[in-house]
């Protein structure tokens, strides 16, 4: 079993009492992509993922070195931005890392404070508290670095009435697909070096007051080829909760191996967005021309009632309905959960998504680990990089 840290709630409420008040995390705020063609990745997520039209920033509003799209689903923000010249520095973090995440933008109630508050706890500054204004009010944002060139931007908007933020205008769109049912982010996972882990999940608990709740081992995280070793820190409250993956010894090289390869640096491995009805949005998203990662064996499906004992009969699903769209299962004590992981939506074999539902557990798919890894595998034996 993984180690756990428990009490009422699952542990992260009585854990926080004291250590959550310096940095109160409200939730994510947006999720921002540098891209090399926003106008055409936002086409994809709107197409793909059901994202809708939301708010633009460009040569139209003013911008003359980045053009962003914001799109929204739900409780989710993503930003599309691409540099307009050559001098920009979004190009440089194109050309080293692909498309990727460089922002991973927290919601508060005081940028300023958690800006101060971090700081003087050893982050190293991104950008320094900013106040954005237009007739709707202002925004105020500051952020610091943390893993690789990854980013975590503090905003608080509470004086703010617009579409997004100053700088923005509401985007207009004709084209505007049905949304999938993607509710907000569950989690996103961080891949870094070897042996940085733990240097991580020390930064996290000392400079933004997290606690590591759950932690896996490469004993528990393997296969015949490869390993790693992850563990997983959230805020007091449970909204913000960060998996930190390291790669480990093993036989042939891990997903995470491939990822650092590719990517070049630490950075953002996946998203994992929640969603109420998981059969449904699969069947949509696969529907649009999302790939996911191959099915688990007939035996994986034959051993779900065994797997999730008494959870059964709380179960909803059809099981041969799971199997059908190759989504998996896990349980833990507080109930079960479902997920499925897309391939990479990038080139590079770098960044990925996880469309999961919660019906109780508070785990990751502990359960789910090894026949997900050796799904991973056979798509990185295809790409020549295991």
């Amino acid at each position: 079993m993984a180690k756990e840290v428990k009490s009422v709630d699952y542990g992260l409420e009585k854990i926080f009492e004291g250590a959550q008040d310096f940095l109160p995390l409200l939730g994510t705020d947006y999720v921002e992509f540098y891209v090399g063609n926003a106008k055409q990745s936002a086409h994809f997520y709107k197409t793909a993922f059901g994202f809708q039209s939301h708010a633009y920033k460009g040569l139209e509003t003013g911008s003359r070195d980045s053009v962003s799209y914001v799109l929204k689903q739900d409780k989710i923000r993503l930003v599309l931005t691409t540099p307009l010249n050559s001098k920009s520095p979004v190009n440089d973090h194109i050309v080293k890392h692909g498309d990727g995440v460089k922002v991973i933008a927290l919601w508060v109630d005081d940028a300023r404070k958690s800006y101060e508050e971090t700081t003087k706890r050893g982050a190293q500054s991104y950008m320094e508290p900013t106040v954005e204004k237009d007739e709707f009010g202002e925004v105020v944002r500051a952020g610091i670095y943390t893993y690789g060139e990854t980013v975590h931007m503090f905003v608080e908007r509470k004086n703010y009435t617009g579409t997004f933020m100053p700088g923005f205008q509401k985007w207009e769109s004709d084209y505007n697909p049905e949304p999938v049912g993607l509710k907000y982010i569950d989690h996103m996972v961080g891949n870094v070096g070897w042996g940085q882990m733990n240097t991580w999940v020390k930064w996290y608990e000392d400079v933004m007051g997290f606690v590591n709740f759950l932690s896996f081992d490469d004993k528990q995280i393997h296969t015949e080829y490869s390993a790693l070793m992850s563990k997983v820190m959230s805020n007091g409250n449970g909204r913000i909760k960060f998996p930190i993956n390291e790669p480990a010894k093993a036989a042939k090289k891990s997903q995470i191996e491939e990822y650092l390869d590719f990517y070049e640096d630490s950075g953002v491995q996946h998203i994992a967005v929640a969603t109420d009805d998981i059969i449904k949005t699969v069947a949509q998203l696969k529907a649009r021309g999302i790939e996911f990662l191959p099915p688990p064996p007939q035996a994986y499906y034959d051993e779900i009632p065994q797997r999730l004992g008494e959870h059964m009969e709380m179960m909803k699903e059809d099981i041969g309905e799971l199997q059908k769209l190759s989504i998996m299962i896990d349980a833990d004590e507080e109930g079960y959960l479902l997920q499925i992981f897309t391939k990479p939506v990038e080139d590079r074999p770098t960044l990925f998504f996880e469309i999961i539902q919660r019906m109780g557990a508070q785990g990751f798919g502990a359960g789910n680990f090894k026949a997900l890894f050796e799904s991973i595998e056979r798509e990185q034996a295809k790409r020549g990089t295991l």
